[in-house]
């Protein structure tokens, strides 16, 4: 079976065999059966590489940090973790640079990172904080919920997240209110440059190619 520990876009940690393209952790969160117990332990919410300098873990041992993993970056920060300082260091000092531009006066620091997004990220335990604003406010990369589901917004179109890659794809509405997954903090770094990892069927000739396959 497999262990409860990929994150959706909605905040959920669920149980799927697929583990997705980064691992991020937020603290301990599992007991001794391995069981989630919280949604989260620290406000250090990072997104890592899966393999790093040969290091092994054993996934979710009791009283370790536990493993979760997003189907890919654009997931990871839609959630509310940004980029790992030691592992992912290029991305993280992109992060940190496009963070300087859209919060000035402000430290770029981990901490006060962690700490300003944090206030985003839930509205009590197991409750994700969400807000609306209009689909062509938003940079690619962001996450809006429409129909039920998360779609990422890319490239002129929005593609329907599922825990084993994006499913569909539509052209991108060019205007309307949206329910907004990925917190405003994040969404400003996005507008000022930084670009997230998308899993690879977020793209059209992807799912061009899919639709071909099952025709």
């Amino acid at each position: 079976m497999p262990l409860t520990n990929r994150v959706t876009p909605f905040g959920e940690i669920v149980a799927v065999a697929a583990r997705g393209t980064l691992m991020g952790n937020r603290g301990v969160l599992h007991d001794a059966e391995r069981e989630v117990v919280r949604d989260w332990q620290v406000r250090r919410w990072i997104a890592c590489q899966l393999q790093f300098r040969g290091r092994h873990r054993e996934v979710m041992t009791p009283g370790a940090y536990t493993e979760l993993f997003f189907l890919d970056e654009a997931t990871a920060l839609a959630d509310g973790h940004r980029p790992c300082a030691e592992c992912r260091h290029a991305d993280y000092v992109q992060f940190r640079t496009a963070w300087r531009r859209t919060h000035p006066g402000m430290p770029a620091s981990a901490t006060a990172m962690d700490t300003a997004i944090h206030t985003e990220r839930r509205l009590r335990p197991w409750q994700k904080r969400t807000y609306q604003t209009g689909i062509q406010l938003l940079p690619d990369g962001t996450l809006v919920a429409r129909d039920g589901a998360a779609w990422l917004l890319q490239a002129g179109r929005v593609y329907a997240w599922s825990a084993q890659g994006y499913v569909e794809t539509r052209p991108r509405p060019v205007s309307g209110e949206v329910v907004v997954l990925t917190p405003p903090s994040i969404v400003a770094v996005l507008r000022a440059g930084y670009r997230p990892g998308v899993h690879p069927s977020a793209s059209l000739r992807w799912q061009t190619s899919r639709m071909l396959r099952k025709s």
